[in-house]
């Protein structure tokens, strides 16, 4: 046609003829089959009707061989497909066939809902059979309330629970009991993995469900801390507290693979770090306690086979051993918790150190709280809490203060720099803690607290055993008519319970204290009134035995005192077996002095004081350091005596010296193995 269109038109006109003949000739063939036609489609209609028909009539022995080969998605899709049917003529001409199907698939739900909850069967089966009753119109929001329901309760079973951990870790510290702690160990993560499976399989029916299933999750691991914090509260070790952190890392981990955005490893990891603090709190609370317990012990006993005197020496090194192993101990057990690797504690190191530091610096100050309520100079709290029964019923011993006074001592000056060193040798920098709230543990700060503390102890002692012998004076200078007094025959018995009450501070203080050097010793007494038997002076005054001489014998005595040296009585009490003891006697004799000052005595009153304190002046120069002192006391009493005396006529010294060994002999038959 581009080359030439000559004779177009003509060819034109012969194809539309052709065109116009072809379609005559087909409606011609139309017209002939449109009868037939008819006819095939009706008959094709039929045919479908009587299949379907036919279908439903076979419906229930269908059903039935799916059932038999647990083919239930055939199942499924034959009844889904007679559906229609049956809702149009499923009361009328199929009604039989519609109550047979649904025999046969309620066996099918039945059957599905058996897979759907049983663990043996694969997640892909359980989650194809929860589509399957989905298609059924089944309820299956029920089903996964009472799948989550049954999650729920295997999380009992997986609970970790601290009389099994204690059970477990008990037998795992014996010879064998690795085996049996492994065996524990792997049940375990063999419960927890079909768990997590468990977890799996509910997403992948439930796609829906994430949140609940985190919640799950996050409640058994906050469980599994509940249950550290009550093995916690039992006496423990770091390395059973490792044990069970590394139980429940290996839970954390196998959940986490199913559950991703659950953020386990971190709700773990702050779980973690309020145990270990009770950790770090329980044990400092359980050291508190053993060492309260070593000084409970001391207690009034009868003397029993030597039992009293060795008593305060064994609480005394009892609590040192309390105090210095038990801290040592303790910062061993917390450096377990620094070198460990696993995933719970190998975050915390600094938070570790700073809790450490704290805890001492709390623990020391808890601990002199402690001393001041075992004292009783603390009634914050009541003392049943710490005392026994025993030490109620005494209120407090002396002895047991003068056990917290060496303690004390012993802390300041042992156990603190010890624990410091091992402080800054494993347990040095931290940083959690704000640098506003300056360092964690201060030793200087704690130490003075100490001494603080052992210098009140060491004086209220020495108060305490005063008041003893205040009251023997009191009831010896209150309780006789000094104006009626008889001449003297003997030294008073109260001599001999004032020495006891003195000897008994010795035999305490030398179980305790050091003995340290004796002071102010002498064997002359400054012209102060000495014994017969050692002072030549009194050898020469023999024959005064009128009132006028005895009276210028006092005068004398009244002016040698402005002319005497001044003696320092009361001097700073030192830790050591002299100072306590030499202190007790110097306030004893001051209080027999006051008493002395308050009566008024007759002339055998003043003979009988006179008496007593001359015989007193020997043996408590053996006892105590400071003889000047105690001449100068001695003297003071003779002389406070005289001046309250109605008829001042001393005895004459060979009368005293008489008595004076009456008395020594009758002690020495009473008493042979004295020396």
């Amino acid at each position: 046609m581009n080359n030439n269109i000559v004779g177009m038109e003509t060819n034109m006109e012969q194809l539309l003829e052709k065109i116009l003949s072809v379609q005559s000739r087909s409606d011609g063939v139309n017209t002939s089959l449109f009868e037939k036609r008819e006819h095939i489609e009706k008959l094709h209609r039929t045919r479908n009707l009587l299949c379907k028909v036919q279908f439903i009539y076979d419906l229930p022995a269908r059903l039935g061989k799916c059932i038999k080969t647990e083919a239930y998605a055939d199942a499924v899709r034959f009844y889904t497909g007679a559906m229609p049917i049956f809702k149009v003529y499923g009361d009328s001409s199929f009604q039989d066939c519609k109550r047979a199907s649904e025999e046969a698939i309620a066996i099918v739900l039945k059957n599905l809902q058996e897979k759907l909850f049983s663990d043996s069967e694969s997640i892909q089966t359980r989650a194809e059979a929860a589509v399957l009753l989905k298609q059924l119109d089944f309820p299956v929001d029920s089903l996964k309330a009472k799948l989550l329901e049954k999650l729920e309760q295997s999380t009992l079973d997986l609970q970790l629970n601290a009389e099994d951990l204690s059970s477990a870790l008990v037998i795992g510290s014996s010879k064998d009991g690795n085996v049996s702690e492994s065996v524990y160990g792997a049940s375990h993560e063999a419960s927890v993995r079909e768990f997590a499976e468990a977890i799996r399989a509910y997403r992948v029916i439930f796609a829906d469900s994430d949140r609940q299933l985190i919640k799950l999750a996050q409640d058994l691991v906050t469980k599994h801390f509940d249950a550290t914090e009550q093995f916690i509260r039992k006496q423990i070790c770091a390395a059973d507290l490792l044990r069970v952190f590394g139980i429940i890392w290996t839970d954390v981990l196998l959940l986490g693979e199913v559950l991703n955005d659950a953020g386990l490893p971190d709700y773990s990891l702050k779980a973690a770090q309020v145990a270990v603090k009770q950790y770090v709190t329980c044990t400092f609370s359980r050291l508190l306690q053993d060492i309260s317990d070593a000084l409970a012990q001391v207690h009034t006993r009868k003397k029993e086979e030597g039992v009293q005197e060795y008593s305060l020496q064994l609480a005394l090194e009892a609590s040192k051993k309390a105090v210095l192993q038990g801290s040592m101990d303790v910062l061993l057990d917390f450096r377990q918790l620094l070198e460990d690797q696993s995933g719970l504690t190998i975050s915390q190191r600094d938070s570790i150190v700073d809790w450490v530091q704290e805890g001492f610096q709390d623990f020391f100050r808890a601990l002199v709280d402690r001393f001041m309520l075992l004292s009783g100079k603390n009634s914050s709290f009541s003392q049943s809490q710490v005392l026994p029964e025993a030490t109620q019923a005494e209120k407090v011993v002396a002895g047991l203060v003068l056990v917290l006074a060496q303690v004390s001592v012993f802390i300041e000056q042992t156990a603190i720099p010890r624990i410091t060193e091992e402080i800054a040798a494993s347990f040095s920098g931290g940083g959690t803690r704000g640098y506003e709230y300056g360092p964690a543990f201060v030793p200087a700060e704690i130490c003075r607290m100490f001494r603080a503390a052992g210098e009140k102890f060491l004086h209220l002692y020495i108060n305490m055993r005063s008041q003893r012998i205040s009251v023997l004076l009191t009831k010896r200078f209150r309780t006789p008519n000094w104006v009626k007094h008889k001449e003297p025959r003997e030294v008073h018995m109260f001599v001999d319970l004032f020495l006891q009450e003195l000897e008994a501070v010795g035999s305490e203080v030398k179980q305790i204290l050091p003995q340290g050097t004796r002071k102010h010793r002498r064997t002359d007494s400054n012209g102060s009134t000495t014994s017969s038997r050692s002072n030549p002076l009194r050898e020469e005054k023999l024959n005064r035995s009128n009132t006028q001489r005895a009276r210028s014998q006092l005068l004398e005595t009244h002016l040698a005192k402005l002319f005497k040296q001044k003696i320092e009585i009361f001097t700073r009490v030192e830790f050591t077996q002299g100072s306590v003891v030499t202190t007790a006697v110097k306030l004893s004799l001051k209080t027999l002095l006051e008493f002395v000052r308050l009566q008024t005595f007759n002339r055998s009153g003043f003979q009988q004081v006179q008496l007593d304190m001359q015989f007193l002046r020997t043996p408590l120069k053996e006892i105590a350091d400071d003889e000047a002192a105690i001449d100068f006391l001695l003297d003071e009493v003779i002389v406070a005596a005289s001046e309250r005396c109605l008829d001042t006529i001393p005895l004459e010294p060979p009368i005293l010296d008489k008595l004076i060994q009456a008395k020594l002999a009758k002690a020495k038959d009473q008493n042979p193995t004295s020396p």
